[in-house]
């Protein structure tokens, strides 16, 4: 089961989840990028974890128990000097830090949702009904 958290801390734990979550897909065009976690034997379903306004990323391509956090102070600055935001945009978007035993990577972005979804490891749900938000965090610096 996913867990989420925040206690103000400067890596404060968001979301944590012992399922193994792939990069499933980036959509330059909507700027979403998608991690998957597709139906095990403990869970029926799949768990997503969906980024919104993405405008920079650095990633592996599983993450085995993933925890999302807050991103450090040097991870934040060094995400927004690769991004090249300028300063008036920055304040629309805030850094995750991703972290787990098979890799580390964070993602600059607007809004992070996780959702339960349907039983095909394949595609995605059919409608909105067919998926559960059971979490989601709009992100500032």
């Amino acid at each position: 089961m996913a867990r989420h958290a925040n206690d103000g801390s400067s890596s404060a734990i968001l979301f944590r989840s012992p399922r193994t979550f792939t990069v499933w897909r980036y959509g330059v065009g909507h700027s979403q990028l998608l991690l998957r976690a597709v139906p095990d034997g403990g869970d029926a379903r799949c768990l997503d974890l969906l980024f919104e306004g993405v405008r920079a990323m650095r990633l592996v391509t599983h993450y085995a128990s993933l925890e999302l956090r807050t991103a450090s102070d040097s991870e934040s600055q060094q995400m927004l000097e690769f991004s090249e935001l300028s300063p008036p945009w920055r304040e629309r978007y805030g850094v995750v830090a991703l972290h787990s035993r098979s890799g580390s990577g964070s993602v600059l972005c607007s809004r992070i949702s996780a959702l339960r979804g349907g039983e095909d490891p394949v595609g995605l749900p059919e409608g909105p009904e067919d998926r559960e938000v059971i979490w989601s965090m709009r992100l500032r610096p």
